[in-house]
């Protein structure tokens, strides 16, 4: 439903008025979780989120070769493995670097070992960087999809102790909610894009539980002490102004969670600023 409460909210004519062109690819046909059965516990859905990944991650590499930057709209960040994968998939054949800028509440960094939950959307990023499941890794192709030193995460605040551990010995980058307390957004966002200085596709992943729900009520697995109002919007006004962002995806709006579609309407004003909306 999160999709579809996005699209409620008006991203397509918001971003029309700012001059672009939409096409609405629809929806990646889904079956309903509630009419699935878990196999494992560990790795909960996993053949339904392969086959949408993987159709998803065509969709994402067939737009970017007609030079056209694609917009996935979520659903849970398990979507994200899809994108990632395009994205790569068209990095890879055109010997181009991918980087990553992930902005989450989440490191979404655990594995099938280290999991609490088997949720695979607290493994996405995991699977970017080439750790868990074969069926979830090799997803477009059974390649690494990017180098853990070009993901800078943006607004972490909450990891599992296994995740944490992952992260430390992979290499990304993180700039938590305590170094943006520390030393302002501003200051955090410069250094994160120094980080990503040498790629030549940068994919963006927001997944709003990174924002306070005071702000973004409408979340699975909210976190307080998140992203204000502006910062939020300053780091995507950052990421248009630095001019490389190739691909976005925004995740995790939960309607049935929300006040009056809130959470939604926000990420449309974020996907506005990301795409060139100014107050002058």
């Amino acid at each position: 439903m999160g999709p579809s409460a996005i699209r409620i909210a008006g991203v397509a004519e918001k971003l029309r008025s700012l001059g672009h062109t939409v096409q609405d690819e629809g929806d990646i046909p889904t079956k309903a979780p509630e009419l699935q059965r878990v196999r494992n516990d560990k790795l909960r859905y996993l053949p339904e989120i392969v086959r949408a990944c993987t159709l998803l991650a065509g969709r994402v590499e067939r737009v970017l070769r007609g030079e056209s930057l694609p917009l996935v709209l979520g659903g849970d960040h398990s979507v994200a493995i899809g994108t990632i994968s395009g994205v790569a998939s068209y990095a890879m054949k055109t010997g181009k670097r991918l980087g990553i800028l992930w902005i989450d509440a989440h490191g979404d960094f655990n594995t099938e070992r280290t999991t609490p939950s088997g949720n695979i959307h607290g493994m996405a990023l995991a699977v970017a960087a080439g750790l868990g499941a074969v069926e979830l890794t090799s997803v477009a192709g059974d390649f690494r999809k990017v180098d853990p030193r070009q993901v800078v995460m943006i607004g972490t605040r909450d990891l599992d102790d296994g995740e944490r551990k992952n992260i430390k010995q992979s290499g990304v980058n993180v700039f938590s909610m305590e170094e943006i307390d520390k030393h302002g957004i501003s200051a955090v966002l410069a250094r994160a894009l120094r980080k990503l200085r040498d790629v030549d596709f940068l994919h963006v992943s927001l997944d709003v539980d990174a924002i306070d729900p005071s702000v973004a009520p409408g979340v699975g697995t909210p976190v307080k002490g998140g992203l204000n109002y502006r910062e939020a919007h300053l780091i995507m006004e950052t990421v248009n102004e630095s001019g490389r962002m190739t691909s976005l995806e925004v995740v995790e709006v939960n309607p049935i969670l929300d006040n009056r579609n809130q959470s939604a309407e926000f990420a449309v004003e974020l996907v506005q600023s990301a795409l060139g909306k100014r107050i002058i």
